[in-house]
């Protein structure tokens, strides 16, 4: 593994962060030197991030560790025109007031995890519907389109795969990476940004900026930063389960539940995830890849508590740790379990669906068959059943892991 002289870069080396780098040598001697001003964008189609997103909010959050400063980059421009990489078919386009809203929700995570005030290295929120929204096209195709050709950008993976794959790519799709390219030139304008962060996807968007931004007067000493994409040991994109998405807000899922998906890691993904995720110091990580057997359980505990830390707070931590232990250890139920309302009476495949433990009523008559499900400690069998919530909530459980209440 390479050695550098920057905190930067040992970092994001160290715990596996860096995929390609422009120039890695370059960027090492100015993170050395100076405050480095980098950016990383999301851009909002949901109104949360996911887990998916996680690692390039780590990222800036690794950059602010080293002693630099991050930028986040909120997507309200790009967002009405849906970035092709990586998807086969076009986003569905949103409203204007619809990205506010998801904007709204998403700057919520992002004050967890990075450290807004501080006078030299505090965080930077910003729209780029704040330029985007305002250029003029006939300026634009003047003062931008000299610097792209058509045959570079057929090249390109976000262009190239989807035309492979003879899947429609729209016109207003193609303009992405041109958009995507001006928010470097502007942002190193407006804040002397010089470094882009994202993921290996974003690898020819992050050099068009580099190489536009030069090209329109920027500085010369500019670079790129990209992470691997993110599997798991089974070879699934992080953050896809059959639930659905892992939501980063506590709206859309509850600590608990969080701390449950980190609990579920896979033996293979744990010390990788310690890495990328948590604070977790590099020689405490080493004594957890030394555990074997039933042992692991004690590094996922760890994973979990410190990922659901960072996002919710120590003490929802704590409560989703001793949920669990009083569930699994002890087989009680506890009100910080998820919970879904019956009004007095549901289907079993209705409530298995319905607290995300099944993903179709065919995988939920599935798991019944298999005799997995239980309703207060008790085997379900029969997939019609339907369970009356009078009282005190009812316990539902798939496995030995996933445990909900059914309230009336």
């Amino acid at each position: 593994m390479t050695t550098y002289k920057s905190d930067l870069l040992q970092i994001l080396s160290t715990r596996d962060y860096i995929h390609q780098t422009t120039d890695a040598e370059g960027l090492d001697e100015l993170a050395s030197k100076e405050v480095v001003t980098g950016y990383v964008g999301f851009d909002a189609t949901a109104p949360s991030l996911h887990v998916g997103s996680l690692v390039q909010i780590m990222l800036l959050k690794r950059l602010q560790q080293a002693g630099h400063r991050p930028i986040v980059v909120m997507g309200g421009g790009t967002t009405k025109v849906g970035d092709p990489s990586g998807k086969d078919e076009s986003r569905k386009l949103l409203t204007p007031d619809l990205i506010q809203q998801n904007i709204a929700g998403i700057r919520k995570v992002f004050e967890r995890f990075l450290d807004f005030d501080d006078p030299k290295t505090g965080a930077i929120m910003v729209d780029n519907d704040e330029w985007l929204g305002d250029l003029n096209y006939l300026d634009l195709l003047r003062d931008v389109g000299p610097h792209f050709t058509i045959n570079r950008m057929m090249t390109f993976d976000s262009v190239k795969l989807r035309l492979d794959r003879e899947q429609p790519l729209t016109f207003l799709e193609f303009n992405y990476m041109i958009l995507q390219a001006y928010d470097f030139r502007e942002l190193n304008a407006r804040y002397g940004c010089r470094l882009q962060m994202g993921g290996s996807d974003q690898w020819g968007n992050i050099v068009n900026g580099i190489e536009l931004t030069r090209r329109m007067g920027g500085e010369d000493e500019l670079f790129g930063v990209t992470t691997p994409l993110i599997t798991t040991a089974d070879g699934k994109k992080m953050g896809k389960t059959a639930a659905g998405a892992v939501w980063l807000n506590a709206d859309q899922l509850s600590p608990y539940d969080y701390w449950q998906f980190w609990r579920n890691t896979a033996d293979a993904d744990v010390i990788k995830f310690m890495k990328l995720f948590t604070d977790i110091e590099l020689g405490e990580i080493d004594r957890y890849a030394q555990l074997e057997g039933q042992e692991i359980n004690e590094a996922k505990i760890a994973l979990a508590n410190a990922t659901t830390a960072v996002l919710h707070g120590e003490e929802a931590a704590k409560e989703a740790a001793e949920t669990a232990r009083k569930t699994f250890e002890e087989g009680a139920s506890d009100d910080n379990l998820p919970s879904l309302s019956t009004g007095g009476e549901i289907g079993v495949l209705a409530a298995l669906t319905g607290l995300g433990f099944c993903a179709s009523n065919g995988e939920a008559k599935r798991k019944i068959k298999e005799g997995a499900v239980k309703l207060d400690d008790q085997p379900v069998s029969d997939p019609q059943l339907l369970v009356t919530v009078a009282g005190d909530p009812v316990k539902i459980s798939l496995g030995k892991k996933k445990h909900g209440l059914l309230t009336a």
